[in-house]
């Protein structure tokens, strides 16, 4: 263990020595002592037992990459000092496939090189590399012995650490911070969140202070943390039937106070269900994605039931989610945030349109990502993928042989043994009358529905992976509003043609497709969600002491 902890450091001293021939001894002891100095000590505190993941590799390995790959210098101490601080375990790959963290940087990355044209982080090799990984959705078998997979770990790491240094201003992300933005190992969420509120920088500048979605959640943790050293909120036992206008009961008493410490009712200790405690209830309701009636249901009781410490490790969580976004585009955006089953339109800071939307279902999980919507498709075909051919359409033709027929599709070739079936435009047809795409490797686009009672329902989780919207001619008109050859009369004729017509948007639109199940809005308001995916308990499972 010890030969091991010493191999990276040893390595390094030695390549300084041999790369400065120009300088005296003294300046080069000097150097390295420097340089020792910025490399964080090894973690030997984590093991299999505690780790946030259990897959672990031979620091060798990590002195073979530098001397295959050519590193230069300020990476290797970089590099070294990451892995340091994980005791040399995975950051990007865990037994059944790629982190969380690993597909978060890797929109990131994508972004960077597609967007901004940053040629300092295109790696042919890579990409591919990753092209095949997060296509497997379900995962994949991983050993820290195959040697693609501790290849592609290590130059996420590289490409991690170039990116930081890159395109975050200096001093806003430190080292130590920046080896964390993976969780390394188990930890008690208030322990977590005390050390994360407590730390003081001498240069004065912080994380939050470049990602403000980061620190508006921030400031919340402070308030429930702060709840948490007071005791947390009372449990709510009565059933919601017993808990209506006009009736007096100690539990009233009670549902009020839990109200009033999460900020959702001013102060009232009468054991009355009146007006009062009616709006403090639309209140939770609208912070939590229900219709706000009044009125609760058990499934809400449920909800304000969530233990404090419960809801800070979804804090926590969240605010990790947010560290891999892009900067926001200072003009146009669309962001749909998949559990929030909503899509917002924004210029800069202002917020143009909202929109109800309908995301894919378990088992069919939307993708977290970023592209540029720059194409309308009006009166499109629906192209059905393999699965759905595979899965759904073929068993479908044998119990019904006239079903593509009756469902207006046909068959236009066959590719590995499938037919390849399309869907005709028409009233009927499952991407509506509009499609709108934005070029990502998931086939993942925007577009119209026939089934449009779904876009009442509070919880809204039913497509195969695409985003349905509720107001497609909005969206429509919204995106061609600036070309001339499309007005409205035009758009609308387009719709109802049932002829496919691809049109380009002059000025393409940022997408941010996120997985955001706490956040704040755009008036200070701290939301929750439901973890529609399990992407919550997942992470809970491996970065937290108590769950």
């Amino acid at each position: 263990m010890i030969k091991n902890l010493l191999i990276p450091v040893l390595f390094f001293v030695l390549f300084i020595s041999c790369n400065s021939n120009s300088a005296t001894n003294s300046a080069q002891e000097e150097e390295s002592q420097d340089a020792e100095k910025k490399i964080t000590k090894r973690d030997l505190s984590i093991t299999p037992a505690n780790a946030y993941n259990n897959l672990f590799f031979d620091s060798a390995v990590l002195v073979k990459f530098f001397t295959d790959n050519k590193v230069e210098n300020k990476i290797i101490r970089r590099m070294t000092s990451f892995y340091n601080a994980r005791n040399y375990q995975l950051a990007w790959f865990t037994n059944n496939g790629l982190t969380e963290q690993a597909r978060g940087f890797w929109n990131m990355h994508n972004y960077q090189i597609t967007y901004a044209n940053d040629s300092a982080l295109k790696d042919k090799s890579l990409q591919t590399k990753m092209d095949g990984f997060t296509a497997e959705e379900d995962g994949f078998t991983v050993s820290p012995l195959d040697k693609n997979i501790i290849t592609t770990e290590l130059k996420l790491t590289q490409h991690f650490i170039l990116y930081t240094l890159n395109n975050i201003e200096d001093g806003f992300v430190k080292r130590k911070e920046m080896e964390r933005f993976i969780p390394r190992k188990k930890e008690d969420a208030l322990l977590l969140t005390d050390s994360l509120l407590s730390k003081k920088h001498k240069d004065n500048k912080y994380y939050e202070d470049i990602n403000n979605s980061y620190k508006l959640l921030k400031e919340k943790l402070e308030t429930y943390y702060a709840i948490a050293k007071q005791g947390g909120w009372p449990q709510i036992t009565t059933a919601a039937k017993q808990l209506k206008k006009g009736i007096s009961s100690p539990d009233v008493t009670i549902l009020k106070k839990r109200l009033q410490i999460t900020g959702d009712m001013a102060a009232d200790t009468t054991p009355v269900f009146d007006d009062v405690i009616a709006a403090g209830i639309k209140n939770f309701q609208q912070r939590f994605g229900y219709t706000p009636t009044g009125v609760l249901t058990d499934g809400q009781i449920k909800d304000l039931n969530v233990p404090v410490v419960n809801r800070i490790q979804q804090l926590l969580i969240n605010m990790g989610r947010m560290q891999w976004m892009i900067n926001e585009p200072k003009g146009k955006m669309i962001v749909v945030n998949i559990p929030e089953f909503i899509l917002h339109v924004k210029d800069g800071p202002q917020k143009v349109f909202d929109m109800n939307v309908v995301v894919g279902k378990e088992g069919h999980n939307t993708m977290m990502f970023t592209g540029n919507l720059n194409q309308v498709v009006f009166s499109p075909y629906w192209n059905l993928p393999e699965s759905i051919v595979k899965k759904e359409i073929l068993p479908a033709m044998e119990r019904n042989p006239n079903y593509l027929a009756s469902h207006h599709m046909e068959i236009t070739g066959n590719e590995g043994g499938l037919p390849v079936i399309r869907q005709l435009p028409g009233d009927d047809n499952s991407l509506g009358k509009v499609k709108f795409l934005f070029p990502n490797s998931f086939n993942i686009y925007f577009h119209d529905t026939p089934a449009k009672s779904l876009f009442d329902k509070d919880k809204r989780a039913y497509s195969h992976g695409c985003i349905r919207l509720s107001d497609p001619v909005k969206m429509a008109n919204y995106l061609l509003k600036d070309d001339a050859q499309w007005p409205s009369e035009k758009i609308d004729s387009a719709m109802n043609s049932g002829k496919e017509k691809y049109v380009k948007v002059k000025a393409p639109v940022p997408v941010l497709i996120t997985y955001y199940t706490a956040w704040v809005d755009e008036n200070g308001l701290l939301h929750f969600a439901d973890d529609i995916y399990g992407h919550d308990k997942a992470v809970i499972e491996k970065m937290f002491t108590r769950i």
